[in-house]
């Protein structure tokens, strides 16, 4: 599963059959049948419990019992959706644990359920060039206000999504957020949390797309207040999702809220509205939790399944390599099938993942972007280090050899391996975390420069004029750690932030050409 994968780093490993002790066949066929050991505890599984038959930890049950804490049916927004999307939310049916765990009953096979726009264009059978023009009506619908006469097919599959939006709009009005990780069974034994799917995570981006479509139909119908609450309902479906325990639910959180902040400058250009209501919807806003720390995630979720996969691989051995390696590194896999994957000391494994998981939570956790990005380097230039260190094969070998205990330097090659195999590549999802929170400062300004305009005729001169009536206080970018750049224009005013890269692109964005890395608000759009 590439989500994990950092790359397998053109590792050169060469006689790894010299591992697994005398190598003859008969001699590693009868060490499989002698698991290799482990200690239970803090520093090592984390947890304590509970443990299946075969004294593993069950790391499924313990992570959900984790996951759902103080979390009841009526609080869940997740049991809403679930009436959302039915039974077979992208296809396949969930698993009955799934509705056990949110102590639900499973939605019923036929029902009036969410449609996304792409199924129901598949069912209206389109020629290729009218389903070409039928997806760019599509982002055309997304981005600025639009008629039913001018899009029909439009406005009747929102017409057919009524009642599933009706239920997304009591969802997201929930407090709690709970997405069960039920792993895929084989012949009744877990294939693990890397087999957990999340279907129902993944239909909640095309949800958060038709509430922004119905606000565009409805801001052309002059139907303001009904079209804000569709774009809070998204704002409150990121934050919602971005709750899950993933780090896929976490990205999934910052797309949603990505194309609501998308959506709400098209309804400050589009809405017309006065000093009030404009000074209303930033009051909403602000009202809005916090959007959910990726840190969080690593701390739990992400451990767990790393640690689940070690206990995996002293269960299976070399079978279960296969989830995390990419094809074109079959050859290396048969060579690892050679390790004898018994007799192992998993300990050092087990603590050494920790150790990294810990760092990752607490540089992940700093407040200032700065420090955090200057944690979360070092962490993975250690990481980087660690592939150096197994790379060469022949000073693994000598390692391993002169270490006093086989079993325990066995486990520690292969635990080093696993976390050059396994730890999620979190500089990318942080950035993309500390993007949306740099939009959302942005969107805040923008209601308060068109407040502003709406009472003085035009927009300030700087941003300081906001304070103390519109705004407290302009927000720093996020990204220099100095004042956004903001200037007026002819017709408006241009507003960024440098962004990632730090560098001042001349207010260019993803979408300008040339393409630059600003994260930009123009007026008028």
């Amino acid at each position: 599963m590439c989500r994990y994968i950092f790359g397998w780093c053109c590792i050169a490993i060469l006689p790894l059959a010299l591992l697994s002790g005398d190598g003859k066949d008969a001699q590693a066929e009868k060490a499989k049948k002698k698991r290799g050991s482990f200690s239970i505890g803090k520093d090592t599984t984390f947890v304590d419990g509970p443990v299946d038959a075969d004294g593993y930890v069950d790391y499924e049950t313990a992570l959900n019992e984790q996951q759902r804490k103080e979390i009841t049916p009526d609080t869940n927004a997740n049991v809403v959706l679930c009436r959302v999307f039915g039974p077979r939310p992208e296809g396949a049916t969930m698993a009955p644990a799934f509705y056990k765990w949110m102590q639900m009953v499973a939605p019923p096979d036929e029902g009036e359920y969410f449609v996304s726009h792409s199924t129901y264009l598949s069912g209206l059978k389109l020629q290729s060039d009218a389903l070409e023009a039928a997806l760019k009506q599509y982002e055309q619908v997304m981005t600025k206000p639009w008629s039913a006469k001018k899009f029909p097919d439009v406005a009747a599959w929102l017409e057919k999504n009524e009642k599933p939006l009706a239920l997304a709009i009591e969802a997201t009005k929930r407090p709690r957020y709970y997405y069960p990780l039920v792993a895929q069974r084989k012949a009744g034994k877990s294939q693990g949390l890397l087999t957990a799917l999340l279907p129902g995570v993944q239909k909640c981006r095309g949800l958060g797309s038709a509430l922004i479509v119905r606000a565009m139909l409805r801001m052309h119908e002059k139907k303001i207040d009904e079209a804000w609450n569709d774009l809070l309902a998204v704002h409150r479906l990121a934050r919602l999702v971005g709750r899950g325990g993933t780090l896929i639910e976490g990205l999934v959180g910052v797309a949603l809220d990505n194309i609501a902040c998308n959506a709400d400058l098209a309804f400050i250009e589009a809405a017309k509205l006065d000093s009030k209501k404009l000074k209303q919807c930033l009051v909403d806003l602000k009202a809005l939790p916090p959007m959910p720390r990726m840190a969080d995630k690593m701390n739990l979720a992400e451990r767990f399944w790393f640690l689940e996969f070690v206990m995996m691989l002293d269960r299976d051995g070399v079978e279960q390599l296969k989830q995390v390696m990419a094809k074109e590194n079959d050859a290396t896999t048969k060579l690892l099938a050679k390790i004898a994957f018994t007799d192992i000391q998993w300990d050092s494994a087990m603590r050494a993942s920790n150790k990294f998981y810990d760092r990752l939570h607490a540089a992940m956790s700093l407040k200032e972007r700065s420090a955090r990005e200057r944690a979360m380097t070092l962490v993975e230039r250690d990481i980087k280090v660690l592939k150096g260190s197994i790379s060469n094969i022949e000073d693994v070998l000598a390692r391993i050899t002169r270490a006093p205990n086989h079993a325990e330097a066995k486990g520690k090659y292969l635990g080093d391996l696993m976390i050059c195999l396994l730890m999620p590549a979190v500089a990318k999802v942080q950035t993309a975390a500390d993007r949306i929170e740099q939009m959302e400062r942005n969107l805040h300004v923008a209601f308060a420069l068109a407040a502003y305009k709406s009472d003085n005729g035009s927009f300030p001169m700087t941003l300081e004029a906001l304070a103390p009536k519109y705004l407290a206080k302009a927000p720093n970018d996020l990204f220099s750690e100095k004042a956004l750049i903001y200037r007026t224009t002819e017709k408006g005013y241009l507003l960024y932030s440098v962004g990632v890269n730090g560098k001042d692109d001349g207010g260019r964005g993803y979408d300008d050409d040339p393409a630059g890395d600003d994260l930009v608000v123009r007026m008028p759009r």
